[in-house]
């Protein structure tokens, strides 16, 4: 860290303002948490800050997670300005998310998970194929979803977004457009959501670095880099809001291609990390 000349501040300030940017928008828009964007971009800060190779994806997932929990109070607060969060159904997740995150926190501390990539991978691409062809005529009215499919879908949201450091809406939003919900209410549900994943993941990514692994990277708490976080959530927080406003300013099938393309995005970025840890 000491040898790191002006040039290199700047560049890597530079780099992660435009991510936390882009991570807040996609957060307020889509119902992300933006982790799919910020993991990659502090991977990058911590490599170019030499720390630890070994602990520098769990930092960036760990930081990644801290930083989805004001961002998503941000853009659940806009979306509910125009009543679009079924907060029915983030409670009626609450215990199981909880679950899958405390699972998925070992999985991301202790295990290397390249198959578990490699489905989120395959997922998210037919996912985001659904999305851009099949839009929002598929499905008109919501349906009544049982409590065990609610239950199981809880715990394996819960149990992917901690490893791959996300908020849980590239899951959330397809699991509520399956059974007919408005992509809108959708997008506000998967933020709220979104604050119950990053808080318990943060929690416990605090207890697996602090407690469990005993890590002492500099300016960092258990697996959360506090640098990391306060250069990223005031951008993140602003970009959240705009986000979120512009959902209502879109058409609904125009933004259900928005979505998908995101998807498919996202499952490349996923196949890629799926490459290189295999």
């Amino acid at each position: 860290m000491e040898n790191l000349n002006y040039n290199e501040i700047i560049n890597l300030l530079t780099v992660l303002s435009l991510a936390a940017a882009v991570a807040g928008f996609m957060a307020g828009l889509l119902g992300v948490g933006g982790g799919i964007i910020m993991v990659p971009a502090l991977y990058y800060a911590f490599t170019v800050l030499d720390f630890d190779i070994v602990t520098r994806m769990h930092l960036s997932v760990g930081t990644s997670l801290a930083i989805i929990i004001p961002t998503s109070i941000i853009s659940t607060k806009t979306h509910m300005e125009y009543d679009a969060v079924d907060f029915k159904m983030v409670k009626s997740f609450g215990i199981f998310i909880l679950i899958g995150v405390i699972a998925g926190t070992f999985l991301a501390v202790n295990l290397k998970t390249p198959s578990l990539v490699l489905f989120f991978s395959i997922f998210a691409f037919i996912v985001g194929l659904f999305f851009i062809f099949l839009r929002e005529k598929l499905v008109n009215n919501p349906k009544k979803i049982s409590d065990f499919i609610k239950n199981v879908t809880g715990v394996i949201i819960g149990f992917i977004s901690v490893p791959l450091g996300i908020g849980g809406g590239s899951l959330m939003v397809p699991f509520m457009r399956t059974f007919g919900y408005d992509i809108r209410k959708s997008i506000g549900t998967a933020a709220a959501v979104g604050f119950l994943i990053a808080t318990t993941g943060s929690i416990t990514m605090i207890v697996g670095g602090k407690i469990i692994d005993n890590i002492n990277t500099p300016f960092s708490f258990g697996y959360i880099n506090l640098l990391g976080f306060i250069v990223f959530v005031p951008i993140t927080m602003i970009m959240a809001r705009i986000g979120a406003k512009a959902v209502y300013k879109i058409n609904k099938n125009i933004l259900s291609k928005i979505f998908g393309t995101f998807l498919i995005l996202v499952s490349i970025r996923s196949f890629f990390e799926y490459l290189n840890i295999n």
